[in-house]
């Protein structure tokens, strides 16, 4: 019998055009990246007590492809509504689809683990109080953010994509913090993944992204622990 392929599905922001291209490019041979869309950012940003059931039909709809998990792939909606927020993300989405779910919060919180990062300096492109909630929702989980910069870009989409990685890169140097352990780049929707080998370069700190740590993680869920080349030392760590 043919073994299974082994599929990841992202549950994406609508305007999000930049993960599912990403997943594509660095996920390893063979691994299947599908994905569905809400709209639950910008004007759409909602509760989660009214996103509950977008999130179960989405889950699935993902579910018809077999896949061995499914992710909630949104860094702030995750940790917008803390740790009991995303336990509950992770059990609609578990109930729906019958198989692993994982968030981009929880996902970033294993990587954080993993690199025995504590002290962190938090860039993202967002706005101020967004920058907030992340930080309250890692200093629930024991992170301490020492500092951070959010560009407070409103656009989303396009707008978080004008932000090349050369200039993701300079930001995170122009705010390096002597106490900081690492880097914690946020947001599923830029190039951010792109300036993680430059920023460790430059640095000689690790450097977490959003979507690295989702590949990461959902790669783990599937037995799949490979190196792979541009995302850092989360990627070559034991």
């Amino acid at each position: 019998m043919t073994k299974p392929t082994p599929r990841i599905g992202l549950i994406v922001p609508a305007s999000n055009t930049a993960a599912e291209v990403q997943f594509q490019r660095y996920a390893p041979a063979g691994v299947g990246v599908h994905t569905t869309r809400l709209r639950m950012t910008g004007q759409w940003a909602r509760p989660l007590r009214e996103l509950a059931d977008d999130i179960t039909r989405a889950a699935e709809a993902l579910s018809d492809t077999s896949p061995g998990v499914i992710v909630f792939h949104c860094t702030a909606n995750s940790m917008a509504e803390g740790q009991a927020g995303e336990a509950r993300i992770l059990d609609l989405v578990e109930k729906a689809c019958g198989c692993r779910a994982l968030t981009t919060g929880l996902a970033v919180k294993e990587a954080l683990a993993q690199l025995r990062l504590r002290k962190l300096v938090l860039i993202s492109p967002y706005v101020k109080a967004t920058n907030e909630h992340e930080i309250a929702f890692l200093g629930e989980a024991g992170y301490e953010v020492v500092h951070d910069l959010g560009l407070g870009l409103t656009g989303g989409g396009d707008e978080y994509l004008g932000i090349t990685p050369r200039q993701w890169a300079d930001l995170t140097v122009e705010h390096r913090r002597a106490e900081a352990d690492g880097y914690f780049l946020s947001c599923t929707a830029t190039t951010m993944i792109e300036a993680i080998d430059d920023v460790e370069r430059r640095l000689g700190k690790p450097v977490v992204s959003s979507n690295q740590a989702v590949l990461w993680a959902a790669l783990r869920r599937l037995e799949i622990t490979e190196s792979i080349k541009g995302l850092g030392r989360l990627f070559s760590s034991a």
